[in-house]
This record gives C-alpha cells, structure tokens and sequence, in this order.
C-alpha cells in the first residue's frame, strides 16, 4: 500500500487551500473529492461575498481568520487573477434605534475591523437610493468575488506544487494504523502519515468512521436559497445591502448582492432540510422573499423576481436550540481541531460562513498543525 505524507478529504474551497499551503512544504498531497469535480457544494452554492469579520465573537477562530483571510483573499484575487470587487457593504437599521448598528460597531472594531462608520439615511440613499431604512453600517472592506474561479486557482497552484487532487474519489473506511491512518476509498487506498478532514457537510460522517469523538459535533444542513431579479429591475440595487443580523436566526437575513456580472441576488434563507443533498424539494415561494425583502426595499414585488440556486451549510445547531444566530454570544465556532485520540488527524467542522474568506487563512492555521505531525 502507497504512503503519502498527506491526504486531505474534501475538495472545496478549504481542502483546495489547504492542499495549496501545506504541498509549499510537503510531497505526497493528496486531495480526495467525492463528486466530479472540486467546489461543486457549499463553496460555491453562496453569496460570494468576501467577509469583514464584524459579526464573530472576539477572540473566537471565526473572527480571527476571518480578519486574516479578508485580507489575504484580496491578495489572493489580484495576484493570481480570481475576478472580484471591493465594493463594500452596508448594514441598515430600519429604526432610530441604533443600539444594534452601534453594537455591530463596536464587535466589528474589537476583531480588527478597520474603516468601519455609522451614516445617516441620506448618506446610504445616495449610494443606494432604493434601498429604505434609517441609518446604515459603512463595512469598506467586504466585496465579492467569484468563488469558482477561487476554488480553482488553489487547486491549480497546489497541483503546480505537486499536490494531486483526486476527483469521483468517495472514502469508504478509515482504519488506524501503526504508521497512520488507512484510507480506502471509490479509487482505492493510500495510507495517510496526516489525514485532514475538511469533507464539508459530511465532515462529522468521516469523523464517524474513525469513531473519533470529533464525531459528536454533529453537522445540520440548513438550505439557502435565492431569487434572482429580473433584467429590468438589476439597477435597483448597486453593491452589497445586508439587514440587521437576526440574533436567533441561522444566517444573516436577506440580503442583496450585486454579482460580479451585474445581476442582483435576494437571499439565502435559512431552513433546516432533512438531506445533505436536498437543493431543491419544497422550495420556498418568491412571494416569501418578497415578505421578506420589503423592509430593505419597500417597491418590490413578485413580479420582480425568479427562483434561482440554493446552497446547503453545514451548521452545528440542532433544530429547535437558542444558539445558532449571529449574535456574537451565541454563534457556533468553527472546530479545527487535532484529534484527541489519532494524533495524525486534522478536523475541520462546521464550516460555514465565513469560510469562503477565511480559506486562506484556515490553510495557514492548519498548514502549521500539519507541520507538527510530519516533524
């Protein structure tokens, strides 16, 4: 049986960072991905948006590498031709009541978050001049980008360093070893000197088949889904527009993106669906979005709109439970963690957002843990 001195399980945009940072240092990478091609799941089923950090508990890795990756997602972008925009965002309350914005503020600049300003309904008008509301949050560091071409360019670097990424490679079994971890999978089995599990939506099922205890954070997919506005309604909206983050709620509300090709998405919502592959079973209705767009933007109607994609997050919050928001206090952090009783594994759970920004600086983090093992 091969040896390879790593295996990562989990081709989206964080495997494929992952494999690009640690092959730097490292022959033998593998990269094991379930499905036809990388990226094809929750790293590009998304906004697209590249994320400040001023929702994260300070302190917590969710803040950190979000910080981090902001930054280093942009260099990543323009050094290596990813398409993106800088365009910021704003956070609209829809009160005088700035108690939330002023809050957000604040969390915002204790993580690191630079630029960040409250302004007046006639300043975010003029900016936006559909958009409704009272005062606004000012994020000048969050844009977007296209998280395809994101996936595929560390893909490419990493494989340019050597690394090889695997594709219709399904893991079947994990078996220890004197030596490491055995993995059998659809195209046949390598032994792993460091395995990394960042399998996404499925990261909690590999953790099962080592019986690791990293398997009791069990992951619960929660469906997004968006509408698109039609061609004639596009102009409406000109960068990002966010609503105030619910704190009970399990994402940060309708929101409006223009993307890089110049349509403007509504969305995602927030459901708890009973399959890790139920993209499209009972979608929700566009007279629901419109329900919930109107606070942001009072005109719309459904006439506005169409259905379009949906992504599915790996979230770590059972149905039913008060945490889960983006309250700072209550959210979930990302786990990356080694494993308590396989030194040689890396767990990635929970990998929500921001995780398309933080893949960057996720690779780092887990680059130095895999360096520890291969010493």
């Amino acid at each position: 049986m091969d040896q390879a001195n790593i295996v990562i399980i989990g081709g989206g945009v964080i495997g494929c960072a992952i494999a690009r940072a640690v092959s730097k240092a490292h022959s033998d990478v593998f990269v094991l991905e379930s499905l036809p091609k990388i990226g094809m799941v929750t790293s590009t089923r998304n906004s697209g948006v590249i994320h400040s950090g001023i929702y994260y508990t300070q302190g917590s890795l969710k803040a950190k590498l979000c910080v981090r990756g902001n930054v280093l997602t942009y260099e990543f972008c323009k050094a290596h031709g990813v398409p993106f925009r800088n365009c910021g965002k704003i956070v609209v309350a829809p009160s005088e009541d700035l108690h939330g914005l002023e809050t957000l503020k604040k969390n915002g600049e204790a993580n690191g978050v630079e630029g960040l300003k409250i302004i007046d309904r006639a300043a975010f008008r003029k900016r936006e001049p559909h958009i409704e509301g009272h005062a606004a949050l000012e994020v000048p560091s969050t844009g977007i980008l296209s998280s395809e071409d994101l996936v595929k360019a560390y893909a490419r670097l990493a494989t340019d360093q050597g690394a090889h990424i695997v594709t219709n490679a399904k893991v079947e079994r994990l078996e220890p070893t004197a030596t490491g971890i055995r993995v059998e999978s659809s195209v046949g089995e390598i032994e792993a000197r460091c395995l990394i599990n960042s399998a996404g939506l499925y990261a909690d099922e590999i953790a099962a088949m080592l019986d690791s205890k990293a398997a009791e954070h069990k992951i619960y997919p929660v469906r997004g889904e968006y509408c698109e506005f039609v061609r004639a309604r596009q102009d409406w909206v000109r960068g990002l527009v966010y609503p105030m983050p619910h704190p009970k709620g399990l994402s940060l509300g309708l929101h409006l993106t223009k993307t890089l090709h110049g349509t403007v998405l509504l969305g995602p919502t927030a459901r708890y669906v009973d399959d890790k592959n139920n993209y499209e079973k009972n979608r929700d209705s566009v007279e629901m979005f419109v329900e919930g767009a109107k606070g942001l933007l009072p005109e719309v109607t459904k006439e506005d709109l169409v259905l379009a994609y949906s992504g599915i997050r790996p979230k770590l919050t059972a149905p039913g439970t008060a945490k889960g928001g983006h309250d700072s206090k209550s959210a979930p952090d990302f786990i990356i963690q080694r494993d308590a009783d396989f030194g040689g594994v890396i767990h990635l759970i929970g990998m929500e957002s921001p995780g398309l920004t933080s893949a960057g600086a996720i690779a780092e983090y887990v680059s130095g843990m895999a360096n520890e093992i291969l010493a």
